[in-house]
């Protein structure tokens, strides 16, 4: 089974919402740091959202601040990312990543997670 597996994807218009959730089988996944991660063909990979172990500490990337909300049930092993206010620009596959609260690297740093979803489609129409 995966480590961590995203669900929630698909086609909204600009405007609209989704909500990802990304399910863990990780061993101690309360303690992990999750971070939803984006990333379209020819572009770099970049952070979205993370969320600290406890729930208490969130991290955005600007063009989602007061659109997106990250938030964790660490009962249900899940991490959720609440989208709202789609735009068209905000079209890319999402991956979820968690790596340990005691792992070295930026929040925002995807080199410094250790385990990966397999990415799931976001498309939003104009």
């Amino acid at each position: 089974q995966a480590p961590l597996v995203e669900s929630g994807g698909g086609l909204v218009q600009a405007g609209g919402s989704l909500r990802l959730s990304c399910e863990a089988s990780v061993h101690g996944f309360s303690d992990y740091t999750v971070a939803w991660f984006r990333q379209t063909p020819g572009k770099e990979r970049e952070f979205v959202a993370g969320v600290s172990w406890s729930g208490d500490f969130t991290r955005y990337r600007d063009s989602v601040t007061g659109r997106f909300t990250i938030s964790r049930d660490n009962a249900k092993n899940t991490v959720y990312l609440q989208m709202n206010s789609l735009r068209p620009e905000d079209t890319a596959v999402y991956q979820c990543a968690a790596k340990s609260s005691e792992a070295t690297g930026s929040i925002w740093a995807w080199r410094s997670y250790t385990f990966w979803g397999q990415g799931i489609q976001v498309t939003v129409s104009s």
